[in-house]
């Protein structure tokens, strides 16, 4: 029966993730259910992947680093369905023997409650018989040795219901860890399927924008690479303009550095800390906004910052791995800010106190882009790219 049930379970796993059984043969030779295996080769994925991200230097070199990423993202979630039979099979164990436990204790508590009954009878019958008998002494000391042993019995059954119980809170609160872990592993498996169909977005994309041309992807890195330096260069030579407070007006969007650095006219909105890129989503406030890169509506933000601005905000690209993100090499292949407009004005306002700089640089061979940023103190600034 039991192998029964573990047959059930391994075929119930098996069509409950059905979507990604296609991943199996991904992770080289290793079979459908060789554990040891899986973690080797996502060791060795891994190991490849730190090597290739110091060495794309080609289109052909970064489609591989792609590829090798999206192989490891197939065998993590491999990995992570596996621990979930694994623990299916364990729960199912767990289940089986509480019930048995359950089912003992229950007759042990029936019999328990038997002996009980019957002990007070007998001491009941013991003390009307050491008032009333006239079978003299030594029948009193057999009554009281035979009330003694049962007694003896009834502890010893007590004792033994006692350790039942504890072995069955025990049993039930492991399976209620086996649970808790369930819950966590089946929350990972879906990152991990999101983080894999992003992948294959991104290679996608990848394609799409270099039209599989290396001269075109060459082109973009030096446009993604240009526009770090213009920003660079702005924060030595930028002119000050003066204090700002909360809400001054300190900008409008536009489109400057086209075409060498800019595509269409968007707000490229990033901050750095200590003169590291951060997730604006940590300064600003809680606001739902449209999500063009991902699509439908999402609410983005934890921080006191006002959104420099105003509504309805289109974001166009997010902070850290985008679609587009593979241009900037520079930042380890993460897009360092926000790009969003927004569709009832183009007036860019200070999201915080600070001072207010201003630039212009060359951005590629013919292009002038403009920049504005706020030393807000504290080593923290806020950028604002192509403004008019």
């Amino acid at each position: 029966m039991k192998i029964i049930k573990r047959f059930l379970i391994l075929f119930a796993v098996g069509v409950f993730f059905i979507p990604s059984l296609a991943f199996v043969q991904a992770v080289d030779d290793c079979s459908a259910d060789d554990y040891e295996c899986v973690t080797r080769k996502i060791e060795e994925y891994r190991s490849r992947i730190i090597q290739l991200q110091g060495e794309q230097k080609s289109l052909s070199s970064t489609i591989f680093l792609v590829d090798q990423q999206t192989r490891l993202t197939e065998g993590e979630i491999k990995k992570t369905e596996l621990e979930i039979a694994a623990l299916q099979i364990q729960i199912e164990a767990l289940e089986q023997r509480i019930e048995g436990l359950e089912i003992s204790l229950q007759k042990l508590s029936e019999v328990l409650i038997q002996k009980i009954r019957e002990d007070y009878k007998n001491r009941k019958t013991f003390s009307s018989f050491s008032v009333f008998s006239s079978q003299g002494i030594g029948e009193v000391v057999l009554h009281q040795k035979y009330l003694s042993k049962t007694q003896q019995k009834t502890q010893v059954l007590i004792e033994q219901a006692e350790h039942q119980k504890i072995i069955f809170d025990q049993e039930r609160l492991k399976k209620e860890e086996k649970q808790t872990e369930m819950e966590s592993l089946q929350k990972k498996l879906q990152v991990q399927r999101t983080q894999l169909a992003n992948q294959r977005k991104q290679k996608q994309s990848l394609l799409e924008q270099t039209k599989n041309d290396e001269q075109k992807y060459q082109s973009l890195l030096s446009q993604a690479l240009a526009e770090k330096n213009a920003l660079e260069s702005a924060l030595v030579h930028g002119k000050k303009v003066g204090s700002v407070k909360r809400g001054d007006a300190i900008a409008l969007v536009g489109n400057s550095g086209y075409p060498g650095c800019s595509t269409g006219e968007h707000l490229h909105f990033e901050i750095r800390k200590n003169n590291t890129w951060v997730n604006p989503a940590d300064y600003l406030k809680s606001k739902t906004i449209k999500d063009e890169e991902k699509g439908g509506e999402t609410t983005i933000g934890n921080g006191n910052w006002d959104w420099p601005i105003s509504d309805t905000i289109r974001l166009t690209q997010h902070f850290g791995v985008t679609p587009y993100s593979w241009r900037y090499k520079y930042s380890g292949g993460i897009h360092t800010g926000f790009d969003m407009v927004s569709t009832s004005g183009k007036v860019i306002r200070a999201p915080a106190d600070g001072t207010l700089y201003s630039s212009s640089q060359s951005c590629g061979s013919s292009s002038t882009i403009n920049i504005v940023y706020i030393d807000h103190g504290d080593n923290v600034y806020s950028f604002y790219l192509h403004v008019q």
